[in-house]
Order: structure tokens, then sequence, then C-alpha cells
């Protein structure tokens, strides 16, 4: 099967590059391949891939509530012309989003059939790109996850790792909760899905909830380390982009589907004593498209 794979150097992208070695891999990454371009279209379907995973995106939330029209053009606009590439082809897409596409107004998990209603410009220009998706009518899926951390790029993980090895204290949001999802047991899930007669939205994480401080605790804990963490409010930490309070989304239909993932715990411990996690400072900051 020949796989087109966008952001394939992503921190998702590079996980189903490796598992799906089995295959034929097309992938497609800045600068060659850029969402923001008129010729994504065209690009795609000269590949003539037999599925295509669209997980290239912006995807820096800060970023994006000072260029709007950046992130629009990528995520909703970009999105829109590999949705058309896919319904030309005539093949199956599967759409890579975000639980920021919700407000985080309840306390219960979010289902498939909530209706999203995002707070900042990244999860509305998810949103958009979710619809651009569902709108072509081909085979296709929207896989929404969330707080996801991996051996590849930047992450919440591997910033608190690398800050308690040099900060004396750190301070944490213990206001928002949210589903860990470590991006190799993403990868390996998303492949499962792919055997699957499956279609609309479907919600994958790593089983279980946490806040960001005590994600940033478990982080510290399996170091080893003894920085002290220090909880602090969204208010206080004074970040551009609103956050939802509470993203946490029901895993039921991947459930059904008899794919579940492990614990966010479980998961977190596999990577931070594992050899993938590398604490190296990036040689350049990463282009905000991938």
């Amino acid at each position: 099967m020949r796989i087109l794979i966008t952001g394939a150097d992503g921190q998702l992208g590079s996980e189903l590059c490796r598992v799906l070695g089995y295959e034929t891999i097309i992938p497609m990454t800045l600068p060659d391949f850029d969402l923001t371009k008129p010729d994504v279209e065209p690009k795609i379907v000269d590949a003539s891939p037999d599925l295509i995973i669209h997980a290239g995106a912006y995807t820096d939330v800060d970023a994006a509530e000072r260029e709007p029209n950046v992130v629009m053009a990528v995520n909703a606009r970009g999105t829109r012309e590999v949705s058309k590439a896919a319904a030309r082809l005539g093949v199956r897409l599967i759409y890579i989003s975000t639980d920021y596409v919700f407000s985080g107004q309840q306390r219960t998990p979010y289902h498939e059939q909530d209706d999203p209603c995002p707070i900042n410009q990244y999860g509305f220009s998810k949103w958009k790109g979710e619809q651009a998706v569902l709108a072509t009518g081909i085979n296709s899926l929207v896989v929404r996850t969330a707080w996801l951390f991996g051996a590849v790029g930047k992450n919440f993980v591997k910033s608190i790792a690398r800050a308690a090895q040099s900060e004396t204290v750190l301070r944490v949001v213990d206001d928002q909760r949210g589903c860990p999802t470590y991006a190799e047991d993403l990868a390996y899930a998303i492949v499962a899905l792919m055997t699957k007669d499956v279609a609309g939205v479907i919600h994958l994480t790593n089983r279980g909830h946490c806040t960001w401080y005590e994600l940033a605790r478990a982080v510290v804990h399996e170091m080893g380390a003894g920085c002290p963490i220090l909880p602090i409010t969204t208010l206080q930490a004074g970040r551009p982009a609103k956050r939802p309070q509470y993203s946490v989304m029901s895993n039921s239909r991947c459930a059904s589907l008899g794919i579940v993932l492990p614990e966010w715990s479980q998961a977190l411990a596999r990577f931070v004593r594992g050899p993938s996690m590398s604490l190296a400072e990036p040689q350049c900051a990463p282009l905000p498209h991938t």
C-alpha cells in the first residue's frame, strides 16, 4: 500500500513512518510540501497514494493568536486542499485533530457527538479543517487526540525534563485537565484503525487524565530529579491563548473497536526511561507549519 503522510517529520508523522515502514511511505514535509501553497492538491494527486494520513499542521497555540491568517491557511484551507485531493483520487483520508476544538466548559469526558466550541485560533482552525474533511463525502476519519509527547520535536514532557535539570523550581498550571498521549502509542493505534471499517470522528488518547502540574510531577518523578514544582493558575501563567480547562475525551468508540491505549502514566514511564527521549535542544526552532 502507498501511504502519503503529511507532516512526516513531525512528532506523530515520524512515528507513523517508523511503524508503517513495511509499506511504501510517501513523506510530505516542508519546504517542498507547504500547506499554504496552491500546489497541495496536484502534488498529492501526482503521488497517487492509496491512503492519506494528514498529520501536518500549525500547532503553536500561542503564536496562532498573533497570526490567525497563517494558522487558518495551514490548518483549514490547507486541509481543504488535502481533502479535495483525496476525493479526486477516491482514497481514504485520516485527519489528525485535537481536543482544543472543545471549550472545556463541561466536567465530564467529551464524546464524538458533542458540539465543538473552540476558544482559541488554533482550535478554531482545526475545527474548520475537520469540517472540510467531513464535507467531502469520502471515506474519511477525523482522529482527535490530545497533549501529545514523543521523541521528535518540542513538547511539554521534554520541556519539563529539560527544565528540571537546570531550574531551581518549576511553576506549572494546575487548572487545565486533559489526556496526555504518547506519539508512539497513537501511531500504532492509527495503524489499527486503518484496518477497521470506521468513518466520521473518533477520539484517541492514552487512558486516564491529569493536569499539566500533575503531568510535570510525574515527569520529574520518573527522572528521579529533585526539582520542586509549584502549582499555579492559568491566569498566573499569562499565556496569550485561552486553553480549555477540561478537555478530557472519551475513548469509548475506539474501545468498542478493540483499540485501547495504555494509561498515560505507563506510557510516560516507557518514554522517559527509554532510549528515545533526547533532551538536546533543537539546532533551530521548528517552523510552525510542522
